[in-house]
């Protein structure tokens, strides 16, 4: 095999070790037994490994990605403070950061050359094909609020997040207790998804699958939220109680039961700007969304991009829309 179209995952493969390995291997870095930064330096040499193409350091240039499938950047309250975090943290190293967001029919390997990048950031959910070809480009590659065996991960702890906030409500008396979810596509909504029925369970609560809602993702934000929890409240026996995998779609919900004239215990998660500002406050899980860009910087900068999911403490914080119903208040039935 001709030693330039040798790459970092072709040797990782052949030697029977992570990426990771192979890149402190070549790097001379530590963390690593002899006996295997040998084999790595063997199975190169054999391969014709070009080793001018090794970047000596930490990367000097990191590449932001978002999905545009998401939303805007602008407008997103989660991942504009995690790319806020990461940029803080490039600033401090001496390293400089871009972003790009990416879509469905993007050549990905052209637009990560023409950003002469050399280590990418993932943020967000991203279709498994796209994630594959973040993999091809043969860089440090880390994924912020998402999972994939063969890459370093970032995540907050969404099971322990979300199962701190359905105790919450049980504990505070919820006898009829929904949830709104939205993609299970997603890593983190899917975690939540699985927090929520195990505290019913550890509860000894069956889970009714007509409490559990999912946002019709073709309508507008706003909206679905809305749609969900007027499905929710058009039910026989409406939910006293609703954990919303989200503040924004939490906050929707409650507007929407602000109208209808009806007091319903909500718990949201992520804690934007938003949820302590709301009337009532939004009780919800807080998530150290600059940590999670700063770590994921910390984790190219010191060459951490072996598998793995590193998780980040979460918060819940109780405010007043998760508290007892005030006597003569509406209450749902």
């Amino acid at each position: 095999m001709p030693g330039n179209k040798v790459t970092i995952r072709g040797l990782a493969q052949a030697a029977n070790v992570s990426i990771g390995t192979v890149s402190r291997a070549l790097k001379g870095q530590p963390g690593l037994s002899e006996q295997t930064r040998a084999q790595v330096l063997r199975v190169a040499q054999q391969m014709g490994y070009d080793m001018g193409k090794l970047r000596a350091g930490k990367p000097r240039r990191i590449l932001f990605l978002y999905s545009r499938q998401l939303s805007s950047l602008a407008t997103n309250h989660f991942y504009s403070i995690v790319l806020h975090g990461a940029e803080s943290a490039c600033r401090d190293a001496g390293v400089s950061l871009s972003l790009l967001s990416v879509g469905a029919g993007d050549d990905l390997a052209v637009l990560v050359r023409r950003h002469e990048a050399e280590a990418l950031i993932g943020a967000g959910h991203f279709e498994p094909d796209t994630v594959d070809a973040m993999r091809t480009c043969d860089l440090p590659l880390v994924l912020v609020d998402h999972f994939h065996p063969s890459v370093r991960c970032v995540n907050d702890d969404n099971l322990h997040g979300a199962l701190l906030a359905t105790r919450h409500l049980l504990e505070g008396g919820a006898r009829r207790l929904a949830m709104i979810l939205g993609p299970m596509s997603h890593h983190s909504v899917a975690l939540r998804a699985k927090g929520f029925r195990r505290a019913l369970f550890e509860a000894g609560r069956l889970a009714d699958p007509e409490l559990e809602v999912t946002l019709d993702m073709t309508l507008p934000y706003e909206q679905a939220g809305q749609l969900a929890m007027h499905q929710l409240l058009s039910l026989p026996h409406r939910p006293d109680a609703v954990f919303a995998y989200n503040d924004e779609t939490a906050l929707n919900a409650m507007a929407t039961c602000e109208e209808a004239g009806l007091r319903v215990r909500f718990v949201g998660y992520d804690d934007i700007a938003a949820a302590a500002r709301s009337r009532p406050s939004l009780s919800t899980v807080r998530v150290d969304k600059e940590a999670l860009g700063r770590e994921a910087v910390q984790c190219l900068l010191e060459g951490r991009v072996d598998a793995g999911n590193t998780l980040l403490p979460i918060e819940l914080l109780v405010r007043e829309s998760s508290q007892p119903v005030a006597v003569g208040a509406s209450e749902a039935a």
